[in-house]
């Protein structure tokens, strides 16, 4: 296994996190594409790795289940792979072996969106995200700060405010270009 040293910065995995509805997705399929790398969105991989999404898993097995799934999958990804463009879910950073996983063998990137910025996507996202069901605005508030805390260890921060998807992956691609 190769520590972050050993790995060349240009074969390194460039892992996205940040906040549900921050654009990870969009925007590493946008990376991935101009830096002629694949791209994978590790929920979508659990998804098709069990035949169920996201929320049925939770329902149907648990979110421990879930949790465990996901940390096998993304700390494999981290130590095995190389040269790809990985949007991990909101919270997977939760868990200490995946940011370790990440930080120490991928570049990582935290994509930020303020407050109010994110507030503004709400209604696009409520009915696909259903840690939000049921939350009052101030439940998300605090679940946006308590995240927010725990992206707080990356590489570098990509500030997304009023910028377009294609934007901060052109800012991204640049940055990498010239790290």
């Amino acid at each position: 296994m190769k520590n972050i040293k050993e790995i060349p910065v240009r074969q390194r995995n460039i892992v996205l996190i940040g906040f549900m509805g921050v654009g990870k997705t969009t925007i590493g399929q946008l990376v991935a594409n101009k830096l002629s790398r694949d791209f994978i969105d590790v929920d979508q991989e659990i998804e098709k790795k069990y035949n169920m999404t996201i929320p049925e898993m939770f329902q149907q097995k648990g979110e421990a289940f879930f949790r465990q799934a996901e940390k096998d999958y993304i700390v494999h990804l981290c130590e095995h792979t190389q040269s790809k463009i990985v949007s991990l879910g909101g919270g997977a950073f939760k868990q200490e072996e995946i940011k370790r996983a990440c930080l120490q063998h991928c570049t990582v990137l935290f994509l930020d969106i303020s407050w109010e910025n994110w507030k503004q996507r709400l209604d696009e996202l409520i009915e696909n995200r259903p840690v939000l069901h049921n939350r009052t605005i101030d439940e998300m508030k605090d679940l946006f700060e308590e995240r927010r805390e725990m992206y707080a260890f990356h590489h570098t921060r990509v500030d997304t405010d009023h910028l377009e998807a294609e934007e901060v992956a052109d800012d991204i691609v640049d940055a990498l270009k010239l790290g």
